[in-house]
């Protein structure tokens, strides 16, 4: 996804690129070797809606990253089924490289509770 973001020009499809590495990035705390506490989670999951706020995304995409980084403050389950939903959304917006990243993400999350 950083490539991605990387490669597009300023504007639309990079802020798209931008939000979804990051909240790919706030899930991988949920995963056991990088897994950070709850209270951690919760601020980091704080932060990032403030900065998600300042982003020119298209509406479409909001509600479902917003969703995205407030479920990884919850586990991982909902981490894994709002991160499927996200990246559904941004289908337009993203090559198939971060995509398969995306849900190799989704498939490790939803792992952990097995």
């Amino acid at each position: 996804m950083a490539g991605l973001a990387g490669r597009l020009p300023l504007g639309g499809g990079r802020e798209v690129a931008l939000a979804l590495l990051s909240v790919s990035r706030l899930a991988s705390g949920l995963l056991p070797l990088d897994s950070l506490p709850l209270e951690d989670r919760q601020h980091r999951a704080t932060a990032a809606r403030v900065w998600l706020a300042s982003l020119a995304l298209p509406a479409a995409l909001r509600v479902p990253l917003a969703k995205a980084i407030d479920a990884t403050a919850i586990g991982p389950i909902p981490a894994a089924g709002a991160l499927r939903v996200v990246a559904s959304a941004a289908g337009t917006y993203i090559d198939a490289a971060a995509s398969l990243e995306i849900e190799r993400l989704v498939r490790r999350l939803a792992a952990i509770a097995r």
